[in-house]
């Protein structure tokens, strides 16, 4: 039965795992040096020089899995001893060049990077080359390659940059906690941090004091746990100690009543409810922060709900998102969401207290309506809108530049900064797909996991309005 897409989703869930397990039993602190030996047993290395340095990654794993560098502000960290075995990166020169007359590759570098040996072959001088790629789009032989490093390539905003040590380095001014490149880094050398302890303790203090504990999950956990059915989910939730569950999808229906009275108010808006977009606009495009919707996510929505009506409860967000993390940092939701799990640390959580999910009987999610739930994908928010306003009776038509991953949000942004965009409601979702795509998840199942997101939409109410007056927790 596989879980995950890769190796490397395994062993961080292998590690979130014992660290749970001990921290339920109250064993981690004396069993810490104990368990990169219960994670790599043998003696023979599987993936490193030695399994001694494999151990001691997997000690760094596990500092990152309970809460990490506390003095990092970024909740995506870098671990340098796992991070030693990619290439230089930058442009090389490869073997198919044919040490052409022509020598468009040198004429076109800005800096004179560019030699040639006897028999006329290019050569690139690192310490002058600037990576700007001119020499790579003017050789007519496709000669030139760009050997960019897996994080680099996953980083749509240029956060990332190489040490003098050769490791990766994160540019906290540039990064927008998307996890993208932890999901593609195929050492796994880059971890998103975990507040799996927090949660932990949370449900201890939950049980020792009867206070409520609300577990509010994401609507992508449709397409999420494919080996046994959304209500036993949710009964496994329940089971790890939560006391209730609900479906940030009724926060999505919060959120588009409001947002879509906001945009027929302002003309034109720019959504809120990824938090990689939000984040990417204030650092990349400033001048536009206005134009954010300035009603919460869903998922600070629906927490401060809950919050309302009972004050001394507890709310963990439960998603495919690394960046709902960083969010909850924000003065603007700090109060209302106390801690965040993803989809990995769900499963890590349920075998550490061995709970079979398949086993269970289901329990309901009925919480949201059609529109709701379809927030998990792209073009979710936008049907939602429209929806929103027709059921509050405003007239105006939503015109969507719906944008899914950096480069479609990159694209549309400009053209408002330019006054040039002819939608008036830009729907920005980092995620290629939306969140469905999450790096936070289990597997990426692409049009698979928008058809089961859809199929549990049917299910649902079609009036957001009726979900929303009838909500209650």
């Amino acid at each position: 039965m596989q879980k995950f897409d890769t190796k490397v989703q395994h062993l961080k869930y292998k590690v979130l795992r014992e660290v749970a397990r001990n921290a339920f039993n109250d064993t981690l602190l004396e069993n810490f040096s104990e368990i990169p030996k219960v994670i790599m047993p043998n003696k023979e290395p599987t993936m490193r020089c030695c399994v001694y340095k494999e151990r001691a990654i997997i000690t760094e794993r596990m500092k990152i899995a309970m809460g990490g560098d506390k003095s990092n502000p970024n909740v995506i960290e870098v671990m340098p001893i796992a991070c030693d075995e990619c290439p230089m990166g930058g442009y090389e020169v490869t073997d198919s060049c044919r040490g052409c007359i022509a020598k468009r590759c040198s004429d076109v570098c800005p800096v004179g990077a560019i030699s040639f040996d006897k028999n006329h072959h290019a050569h690139i001088d690192k310490e002058k080359c600037v990576n700007c790629g001119k020499c790579a789009r003017a050789c007519q032989f496709s000669a030139i390659h760009n050997n960019m490093r897996p994080c680099q390539s996953a980083c749509k905003v240029n956060a990332i940059t190489i040490n003098e040590d050769q490791s990766a380095a994160i540019n906290d001014e540039k990064c927008i906690a998307c996890g993208a490149c932890v999901y593609r880094c195929p050492f796994g050398a880059i971890m998103d941090k975990s507040y799996i302890m927090d949660v932990i303790n949370m449900i201890k203090a939950s049980r020792r004091s009867g206070s409520k504990l609300y577990a509010i999950v994401a609507p992508a956990i449709a397409s999420q746990f494919s080996y046994a059915k959304l209500g036993q989910v949710v009964s496994g939730i329940k089971e790890l100690g939560f006391t209730d569950v609900k479906e940030v999808a009724l926060g999505a229906d919060m959120v588009a009543l409001k947002e879509a009275k906001e945009l027929s108010e302002k003309g034109k808006l720019t959504s809120s409810c990824c938090p990689a977009f939000v984040s990417y606009i204030e650092k990349n495009f400033p001048a536009l922060t206005d134009y954010i919707s300035h009603n919460l996510s869903p998922m600070a929505e629906l927490g401060k709900f809950i919050k309302e009506q009972d004050p001394d409860a507890k709310v963990v967000f439960i998603g495919p998102c690394t960046a709902k993390k960083a969010e909850i940092k924000k003065d603007s939701v700090r109060p209302y969401i106390d801690s965040v799990l993803t989809f990995e640390e769900l499963q890590a959580l349920f075998d550490s207290r061995n709970i079979d999910i398949t086993v269970l009987a289901e329990d309901e999610l009925n919480d949201a309506s059609f529109y709701g739930r379809i927030f998990a994908h792209s073009g979710g928010l936008t049907g939602a809108a429209a929806r929103a306003l027709e059921e509050q009776g405003i007239d105006f038509q939503v015109i969507p530049a719906t944008c899914s991953g950096v480069d479609e949000c990159k694209l549309a942004l400009l053209k408002l900064s330019k006054n040039v965009l002819k939608e008036n409601f830009i729907e920005g979702m980092i995620c290629e797909g939306g969140c469905i795509n999450g790096n936070g998840c289990l597997t990426h199942m692409g049009d698979k996991a928008k058809a089961k997101v859809d199929a549990h939409a049917k299910q649902a109410n079609e009036s957001i309005k009726v979900t929303v007056g009838e909500a209650k927790i």
